[in-house]
């Protein structure tokens, strides 16, 4: 009876069978995926065994064993593979890689502890059915002698497969319409197409954003800017140009959330010096980060430019030659000398290619600070040393100035050395979460030694110090651990709500003395580029860009994420579902509808700029003629 079975028994069928179960398996127990009804769970059962069948079905046509059985494995171990690194990278993103991601290689080398953290010895099981195919080739060689097989059986073999495949479309169409349309929501896409299916799609979309430069022309900017000028709000008059001809110092306060903000860890302030510096400047409390996969990056790409990030990769590597009209350039021509300081490689995120197209007049990097290993933690160069050298080169920038400065400590996996740790850890089942508030409370401490020392050098009263979070620094895999710190359970409307980043504008002579205000206006990093520019007198009434100054009394209480997740000062659209505030609990959907259209109008164009390069046209001669007064 074995015997039979096994000769019974095609080595890719076989193949295909585990790795279909395997993959079901990591859908459940890897990934949060939600599943809302019985249809949606069907579809994802079978939504990996086209894929499958047919990557595998092309071991039939191998005339000799040995080249079929290498296929097999080959085939195995690189789909098996495929489907371990989304794991690993869903566990700290919470999201799925896109063909973008992979060629981001440069940045590989710097992820170091933070990609380590992510693997573990017994992920070995992710590759269990490896082992099994080369015990069954091991075993049936000794039964039954290898014979090709007929064409008729082929046909037969791949019309099923075809057949499955149009069957999960079918299903996965009925069940959310406009499907491959959605290309933001990675997970509604895993959940329909499958993994497999869903990677051959992204290369797809790959190929067509790289023939859209190609093909793009001027006249594909009249209805952006159309919208654009319609949706343009008139800055504030008593704030236009309070702090003209000062420095500009931009501090990106990495992985900064909200949340810690006024709140302890068992008695301890998290960020008692940040706690006080609101009082003394302008606070935005309902402020929310709009970044993708690029994270930090995108989160620069976003405060320079006032565009949105892409949905797939960051733009620092896949659109890095673009024409740009950022920040920088404005300031640039308005006499500023521009540069950002990040003591990490220049390479990472491909940012000394990036930012000659931003236009920043250097790029203070690694090599510009002494950085030895007793100043040095995980990422590289501790906060409170980058403060202390930083200010040291800001004294020999020409005047006015603006630079941007990226911190590092509190990054993913959140070590410090015992002598930087000033509160205890939380405690949790969630290592992640509670070493996040020490290394939060490190960088506010690094924050308190850098207006002191700006101060000592001089620096302080010509200045403006705006401070933001660039991403979330503790993603949707943790919530059951931040559910324990928050008290309450961790719905889609409370993570959305965890989204939000603080934002602090500081003025010497302005907002310090106690004459600060919080702003509890509903924004996002979009709104930075218009709101920085207008109070250092800068007009951006013709420039494209869809933020708005956060001052202006005409600025909506409107923020998209980049996955179609909005807030809007009553609602909160998250999870495919209209949330109210007041309760935090679902309404109709007809009340997020008109917000819905406006975010998907506006990513979308924004990504038509990016992908099609359009500024480019926009100083041209020719558009400017026949589209402005």
């Amino acid at each position: 009876m074995n015997r039979f079975k096994i000769e019974r028994i095609s080595l890719p069928v076989l193949a295909a069978v585990m790795l279909w179960i395997k993959t079901y398996v990591v859908y459940k127990t890897s990934f949060n995926i939600k599943i809302e009804n019985v249809m949606q769970e069907l579809i994802l059962f079978i939504n990996p065994l086209s894929f499958l069948l047919f990557a595998f079905g092309i071991a039939y046509f191998f005339n000799s064993e040995k080249n079929r059985n290498r296929y097999v494995i080959i085939t195995s171990f690189i789909l098996g593979f495929i489907l371990y690194a989304n794991v690993a990278f869903y566990r700290f993103f919470t999201d799925f890689i896109t063909l973008p991601v992979l060629f981001q290689t440069s940045n590989f080398a710097d992820l170091g502890d933070s990609a380590l953290t992510e693997i573990h010895w017994y992920d070995i099981v992710y590759f269990i059915d490896i082992i099994l195919l080369f015990l069954f080739m091991k075993y049936k060689r000794k039964y039954k002698e290898f014979v090709p097989v007929r064409k008729v059986k082929r046909r037969a073999y791949f019309l099923v497969a075809a057949a499955l495949l149009f069957l999960n479309i079918g299903l996965a169409e009925t069940e959310r319409p406009q499907l491959l349309t959605r290309t933001f929501d990675r997970e509604m896409l895993v959940k329909n197409l499958g993994t497999y299916n869903y990677h051959l799609y992204d290369i797809f979309l790959q190929s067509k954003s790289s023939a859209q430069r190609a093909m793009a022309d001027g006249s594909e900017l009249v209805d952006i800017d159309n919208y654009v000028r319609a949706n343009y709000v008139k800055p504030n008059k008593d704030m236009f140009g309070i702090a003209e001809d000062r420095n500009l110092i931009v501090v990106t306060l990495e992985s900064l959330q909200n949340f810690v903000i006024n709140n302890d860890v068992y008695g301890e302030e998290i960020t008692p010096f940040l706690n006080d510096f609101i009082n003394d400047s302008y606070y935005f409390d309902n402020f929310y980060h709009q970044t993708g996969q690029g994270k930090t990056s995108d989160s620069e790409f976003l405060i320079e430019n006032s565009l949105y990030p892409l949905s797939r990769g960051a733009v620092f590597f896949t659109h890095s030659g673009n024409e740009l009209d950022s920040l920088a350039q404005n300031l640039g021509d308005k006499g500023y000398y521009t540069s950002a300081m990040h003591a990490n490689n220049k390479s990472f995120w491909n940012r000394d290619i990036m930012y000659k197209s931003i236009g920043y007049d250097y790029f203070y990097s690694a090599s510009d600070y002494d950085i030895t290993p007793d100043i040095s933690v995980g990422w590289g160069m501790k906060d409170i040393p980058f403060f202390q050298q930083s200010v040291d080169l800001m004294k020999e920038m020409p005047k006015p100035f603006y630079t941007k400065m990226i911190t590092l400590t509190n990054h993913h996996p959140f070590r410090l050395d015992e002598e930087d740790k000033f509160i205890d850890e939380f405690d949790s089942k969630s290592g992640t979460l509670n070493r996040y508030f020490q290394t939060v409370r490190y960088m506010d401490e690094a924050v308190k030694e850098f207006i002191q020392k700006l101060k000592d050098e001089g620096l302080y009263d010509n200045s403006i110090i705006v401070m933001y979070g660039d991403h979330y620094g503790i993603s949707e895999n943790h919530n059951e651990a931040m559910a324990q710190y928050l008290g309450k359970e961790v719905t889609p409307f409370v993570s959305a709500q965890l989204q939000q980043v603080p934002l602090i504008i500081h003025i010497p002579g302005v907002t310090d003395q106690g004459k600060g205000k919080v702003i509890s206006k509903v924004g996002g990093q979009i709104d930075l580029k218009p709101t920085i520019s207008h109070l250092l007198g800068v007009d951006t009434k013709k420039a494209i860009q869809f933020g708005e100054d956060l001052f202006s009394d005409q600025h909506h209480d409107f923020t998209v994420f980049r996955d179609g997740r909005f807030v809007t000062k009553d609602y909160v659209y998250a999870d495919n579902t209209c949330y109210s505030k007041e309760t935090e609990e679902p309404v109709e959907s007809s009340y997020c509808d008109k917000d819905k259209e406006k975010a998907r109008l506006e990513l979308g164009y924004s990504d038509k700029i990016i992908y099609g390069d359009l500024l480019r046209f926009y100083e041209s001669s020719d558009y400017r003629n026949d589209n402005m007064e």
